[in-house]
């Protein structure tokens, strides 16, 4: 058992970067410290865009290049096989946003269906991800969620979005490959909950196929995974559960006080901190019967889950117990963490430039708003190029 794990060692953090690709990185997060200048190229990038304007190559050669695999599924396997080389998994996403045609749809579930194909017999691609938006339409989850009913074509639509998510995973339990189920806003959630219980107890039996996402800064979540625990015991399945803390905060709030209802959000940051750690820890008592990704860049509570496994008795590398981090960030957490042994990944989009934008602005607008986020990586990034300097300096003077 080894939790001596040092966040700090910046020489195993960045030991796939060239000194440009750090020198590249520097750069942008330094940008991405002022989210005035965030908003202002977010904007400017959308109106180019739709223009149509060559500005491709300078967001591939970027923002791109740092938070996304490549543009297709060949590109995004070569950062697959270079982050193999470290011990780190990769969980590949089709990160396409905002496409919402029957056409789309079917696209989406070719694209997941051809990750999990090549997952098959690459264990470097551990699990894969499913954002259940790009199966289906949103109005209709949210329409059912509320428990509004159907009109006879939003009925067809809602089954034509169920036999696509049927397929893909029984492609998944067909080929061993686990799919996570991504959290959405909670207006929709809470019909995607019932979708993901229906394919837990469809593919579940012999082991965790179908997970799903629990964002804890929702007040109702260690409710909710108690729920599935009970349902795991009492219709002998496993149960798959990613923890993340959320990503849609402000848009629900500004929801619940539009529509004067509740706000499903923790009343503070601390109160979400301490659902995460307990769900950990409720993880890893029940084991057996749940396979546990922490999907967090908080060092504090990926302590804590190295500290409880230590506890509990879950070896470094238990099938059962994986780490996650975004391709682009936190490679102090994810290098360090692969060099002690656990299973870790990076979550690694792809898709067309102009399709994944969307996704490109939100990693650089959340970025500006997690507090001291720039500030580590920046000052973890300047520490090892002063030590990079130091090296060459005594290199050169030995000569």
């Amino acid at each position: 058992m080894n939790t001596q794990v040092d966040f700090e060692n910046t020489s195993k953090a960045f030991s796939a970067k060239s000194d440009s690709q750090l020198k590249k990185s520097f750069w942008l997060f330094n940008l991405m410290k002022y989210p005035g200048v965030v908003n202002f190229f977010s904007k400017l990038t959308l109106i180019a865009l739709k223009a149509g304007l060559p500005i491709k190559k300078i967001i591939k050669n970027t923002i791109f290049d740092q938070f996304c695999g490549g543009e297709n599924l060949l590109e995004a396997k070569t950062v697959v096989n270079n982050l193999n080389k470290s011990n780190i998994g990769s969980i590949l996403d089709y990160s396409v946003e905002g496409e919402n045609t029957e056409s789309d749809f079917e696209h989406a579930k070719t694209e997941l269906i051809k990750i999990i194909e090549l997952a098959k017999n690459d264990s470097a691609i551990p699990y894969t991800s499913l954002k259940l938006t790009g199966v289906m339409s949103s109005e209709v989850l949210e329409k059912l969620s509320a428990k509004i009913a159907l009109s006879n074509g939003e009925l067809i639509e809602f089954n034509n979005g169920k036999k696509r998510l049927e397929a893909i995973c029984k492609e998944a339990y067909n080929c061993n490959v686990p799919i996570y189920f991504d959290a959405e806003e909670s207006w929709i959630q809470e019909h995607i909950d019932r979708l993901a219980e229906e394919m837990m107890r469809k593919f579940n039996s012999k082991k965790a196929i179908i997970l799903t996402t629990l964002q804890m800064y929702r007040w109702d979540r260690i409710n909710y995974l108690n729920f599935l625990l009970r349902m795991a015991a009492e219709e002998n399945i496993s149960v798959g559960i990613k923890l993340v803390r959320g990503a849609y905060l402000e848009k629900e709030n500004a929801r619940a006080l539009q529509f004067g209802y509740p706000s499903p959000i923790q009343a503070s940051k601390e109160k979400t901190d301490e659902d995460f750690d307990k769900a950990i820890t409720i993880c890893l008592k029940n084991i057996k019967v749940i396979t546990l990704c922490a999907g967090t860049h908080n060092e504090a509570s990926t302590m804590y889950l190295l500290h409880e496994m230590q506890r509990l008795n879950v070896e470094n590398n238990h099938p059962h117990v994986y780490f996650s981090q975004l391709y682009g960030m936190s490679d102090h957490i994810t290098y360090n963490l692969a060099a002690a042994q656990y299973n870790v990944t990076k979550y690694l989009p792809y898709g067309p430039i102009k399709a994944v934008v969307p996704y490109l602005i939100r990693r650089a607008q959340e970025n500006t708003s997690i507090a001291g986020q720039m500030g580590r990586e920046l000052k973890l990034i300047l520490e090892e190029k002063k030590k990079r300097a130091t090296q060459q300096l005594l290199t050169s003077g030995n000569k």
